[in-house]
């Protein structure tokens, strides 16, 4: 189905959600899309009852990503304690069912066919290789799906949105901040390690081409998820002369990377996205080469913002949890709560919270703000919902272990980058 069909299909869904509340069909009456209208005059399906909405999660707490999968977890947690504090949405309460897939692809299938049955919408899938195995059952269910996982390939299906930027705009970012603020010059080499599968290689396609417009040279260096020790990667890219690495991989591998390099002599600049950073590797050895080192490109701010909405995230998140630490997982999981929860206003106030109801809601929103980062627009799947991007660093003092280095901004060129990729 191309992007013109989905988005018809979304506008006429939203209409006749409007149509139902205009005409008020009686109780238990039967919609046009097989869901109930209920007592209220709101027409429900799988996941809502006349009292309860619920929601799902299927992530990682005991796997490679578990300290991202429980920040998360908790942090919508905490969104739905506070929206049912205030009512609920559409005068029912909200309730979010986990499920842990342990990073495993085949637990996550099972754990699928165990949720999708009784919830309207996921906040919450952490893996690109898990959405790449349940795309299909997410397509075929109509289920509103926000992955923790950015890879372009996941844009265009209308149940699936991205939040914030792409792993591949991430990598725009990431060489435009070498060349503007790192010094790196035409006819440079710059390093590239990076994932198997859809998270390296997309994040390598947005290198290459930021690369070439800027007459850099990319050396790639790929690994798998299981390779935490860096050092014949960092030895080769030594031998070949890089002024810079990229990564595209996973905290561990980060830590690995800054940590040889900077004992081998290689110090250059280090630069990863969102996902392979987190704070509890400032407790590592390898603490002091990724404060001399390392950048962090992010369609988030840090969570040591002065945002007075991330500020407020934090306070109610420590007092919920003052055991847990509040890092980049726990802004990224609020805030997929609030547009899942503004997704879920919408379709009320229009009449229906059927699965296509909320999709159509989702899809008529613009200019999303949850005052936690830029705002973000959903109309069109095919393209990524923000293209803007902030710098951080690590910081062992800051909460979330980051500071900010550049506010949001739009890398120049990215707008060209979209074109040749569609």
């Amino acid at each position: 189905m191309n992007v013109r069909n989905r988005t018809t299909r979304a506008a006429l869904a939203l209409s006749l959600a409007l149509l139902v509340a205009a005409t008020g069909c009686s109780s238990k009456a039967k919609s046009g899309d097989g869901g109930d209208t209920r007592a209220d005059g709101v027409r429900t399906g799988p996941g809502v009852t006349a009292d309860t909405i619920r929601l799902g999660a299927l992530t990682d707490l005991t796997g490679p990503y578990a300290t991202l999968g429980k920040s998360i977890v908790q942090a919508q947690r905490l969104w739905a304690e506070q929206t049912n504090a205030k009512g609920g949405i559409c005068r029912r309460k909200i309730e979010i069912v986990v499920k842990d897939h342990g990073y495993d692809v085949q637990k996550a299938v099972t754990a699928y066919a165990d949720l999708a049955p009784d919830v309207v919408a996921l906040p919450q899938v952490i893996g690109s290789s898990v959405m790449s195995a349940l795309l299909d059952d997410i397509e075929r269910d109509d289920i509103l799906t926000f992955p923790q996982a950015w890879s372009a390939s996941l844009l265009g299906k209308d149940a699936v949105q991205v939040l914030g930027t792409t792993y591949d705009v991430d990598a725009l970012a990431a060489v435009d901040y070498l060349t503007r603020v790192k010094n790196i010059k035409k006819g440079d080499k710059i390093g590239h390690v990076y994932f198997e599968g859809d998270y390296g290689d997309n994040a390598l396609e947005g290198s290459t081409w930021a690369a070439k417009q800027a007459g850099i040279t990319v050396v790639g260096q790929k690994i798998q998820a299981t390779d935490t020790d860096l050092s014949a990667q960092v030895a080769a890219l030594a031998k070949a002369g890089v002024k810079a690495v990229l990564i595209s991989a996973g905290p561990a591998q980060t830590a690995s990377l800054a940590g040889v390099a900077a004992a081998s002599g290689l110090k250059v600049p280090v630069v990863t996205s969102a996902p392979g950073y987190a704070p509890q590797l400032l407790k590592t050895p390898a603490a002091p080469a990724l404060v001399a080192m390392l950048g962090i490109v992010s369609a988030a701010p840090s969570v040591s913002s002065d945002l007075p909405g991330v500020k407020a995230m934090v306070t109610a998140y420590r007092k919920k949890y003052p055991d847990s630490a509040v890092d980049s997982g726990v802004l990224s999981g609020y805030n997929a709560a609030q547009l899942m929860g503004e997704d879920l206003k919408k379709a009320c106030a229009a009449g229906g919270l059927t699965r296509a109801d909320v999709i159509a809601a989702h899809r008529s929103q613009t200019d999303a703000d949850t005052g936690l980062g830029t705002p973000q627009d959903f109309s069109d799947p095919s393209r990524p919902a923000s293209l803007s991007t902030y710098v951080l660093r690590p910081d062992t003092k800051a909460v979330g272990g980051t500071v900010g280095v550049e506010d949001a901004h739009r890398t120049p060129g990215v707008e060209d980058y979209l074109k040749q990729r569609s």
